[in-house]
């Protein structure tokens, strides 16, 4: 039982996860509710929407139509600023703010996982293709 006093639990959306629920047709909020059996927002940084932005200009149609699709999901999410410095890669941004707010990071990236679990992040990830799963605990 969903318990409405309680605080939703903040989740932030990596680039590539949006991209799974596309290429597996997953419900990727539905799947998120059932996992946590909590209230929770969906995040996405501002970084990783710049990133997808970029990936929808790509020369490849595929690439464009998919981080087109990505964006659409993305709109559901509550953005949060955040700046990239000009050394950082986008995982780097992921994993400073998460080791920063302690929220539970989606993504199927395996190295950015491995770095998440590294820092004490729970990490959200899709297994057998078809339901997701958390390492750590929130």
């Amino acid at each position: 039982m969903l318990d409405s006093d309680e605080e939703p639990i903040k989740v932030v959306l990596d680039a590539n996860f949006f991209f799974v629920a596309l290429q597996f047709n997953i419900d990727v909020f539905t799947e998120l509710a059932d996992l946590l059996n909590r209230r929770f927002e969906p995040i996405i940084l501002s970084s990783t929407q710049k990133e997808l932005q970029g990936l929808a200009e790509s020369r490849s149609p595929k690439l464009q139509k998919q981080a087109q699709l990505a964006l659409r999901l993305a709109k559901k999410c509550r953005v949060i600023s955040v700046e990239k410095g000009l050394k950082e890669t986008y995982d780097d941004v992921i994993v400073r703010v998460s080791a920063e707010c302690k929220s539970p990071i989606a993504t199927n990236d395996r190295e950015l996982r491995k770095r998440l679990r590294k820092v004490g992040v729970p990490v959200i990830f899709l297994r057998q293709k078809q339901h997701l799963e958390m390492e750590g605990s929130v």
